[in-house]
């Protein structure tokens, strides 16, 4: 590749895929004599005729076309290449941070209506526990879930969390024949322990004054989503955001372990970016558009959990775990 002269053979593939020396330069930019005086130097260099010229054509030789058919695929991947650079450079790109559980199960599956309605932008999502860095990192917003103590950034609250322990209609039959009770039911149910939330088993059942000796946690996840998920199969019960399952919910897949217990209500999820930020105009709109949604959502939780018989208590932030940003 080092003796190989690449303008040479770009020149010859334009005359070649053209037809035309006239037509090559054109393209090229440059005057009919340059071209073919780079062909020559390119027969030249390889030691073979790459064209003959019939009655004011120009032909590709057996060896040229093998050359032409190599070189125009090279070439034209590299133009599609440019293009596709080129295309991206031009566009407007918004790249957006979010807690790993959030984003898979609230964002995702919402995020295509604001995609549909900001076409000309070019969006990245980032499903990621890492807090971001903001001074370092090309991050436009982060969508966070923690108890929004993050310093020197705009923190905007988003949506409470919900939360109350869950498990499938059919687990939730197994235990009621086991034991009438709910406390008793407990003792002898499969505890699901999402270990990155701000609520967890321990703290839960504490102030709920429910005692377990030696309690266990036969299934421990690192995430949410996986958590909600065992739960829907029927592998126990999970402690565990309604602002995550509403969905299964609604469908019946999951359903309140107990109406006895109140469901734990605090502020759990984030718009965090520096204030400079906000004055961008894709931002600003994804803002408002984040704020809108999540209300629309938060008030459809509410409203199916009171259906479903529920009460609500606010939690203490000094009964949250201080977990580290990075959560759920």
């Amino acid at each position: 590749m080092r003796d190989l002269n690449l303008k040479a053979t770009e020149y010859f593939e334009a005359v070649a895929r053209l037809g035309s020396v006239t037509k090559a330069s054109e393209e090229l930019g440059i005057s009919p004599s340059a071209v073919s005086q780079q062909i020559s130097l390119l027969e030249a260099q390889l030691g073979v005729k790459l064209f003959r010229r019939e009655k004011q054509r120009l032909i590709l030789t057996l060896d040229g076309d093998r050359l032409f058919q190599t070189t125009t695929q090279a070439f034209g991947a590299i133009r599609n290449a440019r293009s596709a650079v080129s295309f991206q450079r031009d566009r407007r790109n918004f790249i957006i941070r979010v807690s790993p559980s959030f984003g898979v199960r609230w964002l995702g599956p919402r995020v295509g209506a604001f995609c549909a309605e900001n076409e000309e932008w070019n969006m990245r999502i980032d499903a990621t526990p890492d807090f971001t860095a903001f001074e370092t990192e090309n991050v436009d917003v982060d969508l966070r879930y923690g108890l929004g103590t993050w310093s020197g950034v705009s923190v905007t609250p988003l949506m409470h969390d919900l939360v109350l322990p869950l498990c499938s209609p059919a687990y939730l039959e197994q235990l009621r024949q086991i034991d009438p009770d709910p406390a008793r039911q407990l003792a002898r149910a499969r505890l699901i322990d999402s270990v990155k939330t701000l609520y967890r088993w321990d703290l839960w059942l504490a102030l709920n004054h429910i005692d377990i000796p030696n309690v266990s946690y036969p299934l421990r996840f690192d995430r949410s989503s996986m958590s909600i998920e065992m739960a829907k199969q029927g592998g126990g019960i999970a402690l565990d955001s309604v602002t995550l399952c509403l969905g299964e919910l609604e469908r019946g897949e999951l359903v309140p372990f107990s109406t006895a217990f109140d469901v734990i209500d605090f502020p759990a999820y984030w718009f965090v970016c520096p204030a400079r930020h906000l004055n961008r105009r894709i931002v600003l709109r994804f803002f408002n558009w984040m704020m809108s949604s999540c209300k629309n959502h938060d008030d459809s939780a509410r409203a199916h959990l009171a259906g479903l018989g529920c009460r609500f208590r606010i939690g203490s932030p000094t009964e949250l775990i201080d977990i580290k940003p990075w959560g759920l």
